[in-house]
Formats: structure tokens, C-alpha cells, sequence
């Protein structure tokens, strides 16, 4: 048998709760969810799926075992504390100093960032709910891996409330919008190298539309909209994007304000296929000594 070309830990970012909600709501957990695009982007690659806010995790030599490293979204709050999120602390510090490459979306970036020195919290600006809008790349991303192929400016999905508001020394701050200042990051703590988003380059459309039904309350609060109901009829509208592939998507693309950078699978992904692709060459992820942060 032949060995897999890529081994990544991909750790579920919710706990016991927030998995079965995610998985009520769109059939798999947020872990499972992210193999599959995984699979999809890199059939050779090997998951190895991990519940750290179970107090499931991996130390040390562990990490031997793998190329790379995933953290995914969360409904949890840093501010929430507690063992749940202190293990997921635990786990990023671990495998950065264990020199592990790590992607994160959303939480995995506020993980990362906290564990580095950085400000986590509410977004003085506002929440994003559905999509990020006008992302674009700082001047610290001129020709950085993580965006390549990323044009002047794209949408992508979004949920979240907290988001990195500071990010930690040394970091790259590779993209921002109106909305936050920090959208994409790359971090270097211990031997390890973070690369992560605030937006959701891995979820799909009918996943994104799960997500605004499971935050209706958020997104009324947030002043986003008038009513669950007004919640529920945009969410729908998302969920037919990813229904429907004929003229009337078209025209619904049009109404929400959405372009390719959304409704093409490969360019929504687009940093999930960077970072597999990294770690498939053998300096992929590396930068030249210089340009390293001593911890």
C-alpha cells in the first residue's frame, strides 16, 4: 500500500453540544465536513479527525505522525473560558511548538492568535453573518502562498461574532475589509507556522445556509435583520445558490451581490487548497530565516 501523501489532524474546533447541533443541522460535524473537502481537494491526503473540547488530544512526539494540522470553526467564545477552551489553547501551543503547520477558519485563527499574544474579542465594527464582503490583501500578502490565485478583492462566508481585533507581534496580516482589520493571518510561534482566515474558505453554500438558521438570534440581535423570518428567507435564498445551477441561480447570484469567488467551489476554497498544496513540496511553508519571529 502506498503511504498518503498527506497526514493532517483535523481538530473539531465545537464541543459535544455544538457538534450535534452542527450535525443535526447539515448531517456532519464541522470536522467531517472539512475531510470532505480535504478529500476533495486532495484525494491522497489521510484525516485524522479530533475532538480536543472533549479533552481528546495530542501531545509531543504525537505529532510525528503528522504533516499538518487543521482547527476548525466553532460556536465556542474565548472569552467563555473553561476546559473546553483551554484545551483547544493547549492543543495550538502544542502543535506550533511541536513545529506543526497549521490552517485554521474562524476560531482556529482566534485559537492561534491568543495562543501568540494577540487581542481576541467582540468586533467593534459588528458581527459578519453570510458573507465577508471586499476582502482584500495587505501589503504583507504581495505574492504570500496562502492567497495565491485571490484577486484585488472577493466575498467569502462568513459567521462570526468575536474576531482577532489585535493581532499578535511578529504576525503577517495578510487581508482585511471594512468590516475587520484582520481577515487573513499568518503567524510564526515556536517552530510552528499558522496560516488562517476569518472567513469560511471551506464551507458550502447549503452548510453557510445551515449556519444563519443555527445563528437567527445573533443575526436579529446584530441588527442584521428585522426578524427570524427575514433570516430564514435569506438563508433560503443561499441554500438555492447551491441547488440550483441554471439561469434563475444566476439571478439570484445577482440579487445577493455574489460572484465567482463564492459560487465556484475552487475559488471559495481557494486557501484550504493553498495550504494542502504547501504542504505537499518541500519548502512550502517555509520563509527565509529573516523573516522568522523569535519566541
Amino acid at each position: 500500500m502506498t503511504k498518503p501523501m498527506l497526514r493532517l489532524l483535523i481538530a473539531d474546533g465545537n464541543d459535544r453540544d455544538g457538534r450535534a447541533k452542527r450535525a443535526e443541522a447539515v448531517g456532519q460535524t464541522t470536522s467531517q465536513a472539512f475531510a470532505a473537502v480535504v478529500a476533495d481537494l486532495a484525494p491522497e491526503a489521510a484525516c485524522t479527525l479530533l475532538n480536543p473540547a472533549d479533552a481528546e488530544t495530542v501531545r509531543g512526539a504525537d505529532f510525528e505522525g503528522f504533516d499538518g494540522m487543521v482547527l476548525t470553526g466553532s460556536t465556542l467564545r474565548l472569552a467563555e473560558d473553561g476546559p473546553a477552551v483551554r484545551r483547544q489553547l493547549d492543543l495550538m501551543r502544542a502543535a506550533l511548538e511541536a513545529g506543526l503547520p497549521v490552517f485554521g477558519s474562524c476560531w482556529g485563527m482566534q485559537v492561534a492568535a491568543a495562543v501568540a499574544g494577540g487581542d481576541v474579542g467582540a468586533n467593534p465594527r459588528g458581527p459578519e453573518y453570510g458573507f465577508a464582503r471586499r476582502i482584500a490583501p495587505s501589503e504583507e500578502a504581495t505574492a504570500h502562498p496562502l492567497l495565491a490565485g485571490r484577486g484585488p478583492a472577493w466575498d467569502a462566508p462568513a459567521i462570526h461574532l468575536d474576531a482577532v481585533i489585535g493581532a499578535p507581534p511578529g504576525a503577517r496580516v495578510l487581508a482585511a475589509n471594512a468590516v475587520l482589520d484582520v481577515q487573513a493571518m499568518e503567524i510564526r510561534y515556536g517552530g510552528g507556522l499558522f496560516w488562517g482566515t476569518q472567513y469560511h474558505p471551506e464551507t458550502d453554500l447549503d452548510e453557510l445556509a445551515a449556519m444563519l438558521r443555527l445563528s437567527a438570534e445573533n443575526v436579529v440581535a446584530a441588527g442584521l435583520a428585522a426578524d427570524q423570518a427575514a433570516v430564514e428567507a435569506y438563508a433560503q435564498e443561499v441554500a438555492d445558490l447551491a441547488d440550483d445551477d441554471g439561469p434563475a441561480r444566476r439571478r439570484r447570484a445577482w440579487r445577493l451581490g455574489i460572484g465567482t469567488d463564492v459560487l465556484e467551489s475552487g475559488q471559495r476554497r481557494r486557501e484550504i487548497g493553498n495550504f494542502l498544496k504547501a504542504l505537499s513540496t518541500a519548502r512550502g511553508l517555509e520563509w527565509p530565516e529573516r523573516d522568522r519571529v523569535a519566541r
